[in-house]
């Protein structure tokens, strides 16, 4: 008897401390992924940003958009509602070396302020979590990106919760396959809930005004909103 009390308080222990290591592990790596992600994707908006300063290779207006490599950053994103400082960059693709990198962009999606759907994914937890904050996204909020050649603002219209396989939140309508675009949207997906894969939260904007690149953001478009705002539909 004395004998399988002891053998139960060993097994106990090394069961508590097994679990202890597992989460430390999980936090560490949770830690470790944020600081290294956040990184090489500031690093990635600081080039983009001396890229963008320099004269386009023709006037403005002039060049044909052309498709983006896999795996290139062409893109940043601006969010007011996840802070002054927000920005990230968009690559294309989704997989999942390219989402440790920022914003994926869907392939076979348009590009920023075309006519379709302009849609990405972003991780909510883990590798500088860019859509962390995608449910605090209200009614009105704006999502500027940034390109070599202009800013498209969107403003946020409404949200969905739907299961992984809803591929049809990134169709040229969104929701609506098959259907022709004569409209400019933006759809942001992530996981959800956080630390989960089990659905998906998306965001859908619609496109407000595009501005050359050379003319700037008019004052006052990248102010942080009040947080009273109306929680997006």
């Amino acid at each position: 008897m004395k004998l399988a009390r002891w053998t139960l308080g060993i097994v106990g222990d090394l069961l508590v401390t097994a679990g202890l290591v597992l989460l430390l592990f999980v936090g560490w790596q949770l830690w470790f992924t944020d600081v290294t992600a956040n990184r090489t994707q500031d690093a990635t908006v600081s080039r983009l940003t001396r890229d963008f300063a320099k004269p386009p290779a023709s006037a403005p207006g002039t060049e044909t958009p052309k498709a983006v490599p896999f795996g290139s950053a062409f893109a940043i994103v601006r969010i007011p509602r996840f802070g002054a400082d927000y920005a990230r960059p968009v690559l294309e693709g989704t997989s999942r070396d390219i989402l440790q990198d920022g914003i994926g962009h869907y392939d076979g999606t348009v590009l920023p302020g075309a006519v379709g759907n302009f849609a990405v994914a972003g991780h909510r937890t883990t590798y500088g979590r860019p859509f962390h904050d995608i449910d605090t996204l209200r009614t009105g909020d704006l999502i500027v990106v940034e390109t070599k050649t202009a800013y498209s603002v969107y403003a946020v219209k409404r949200h969905e919760i739907v299961a992984p396989t809803d591929v049809q939140v990134v169709a040229p309508v969104p929701d609506k396959p098959g259907v022709k675009p004569t409209e400019r949207w933006m759809t942001m997906t992530a996981c959800h809930p956080k630390y989960s894969a089990a659905q998906r939260y998306v965001v859908f904007a619609q496109l407000v005004k595009t501005y050359p690149h050379a003319d700037g953001l008019p004052a006052g478009t990248l102010t942080v909103p009040l947080s009273s705002s109306k929680k997006a539909a």
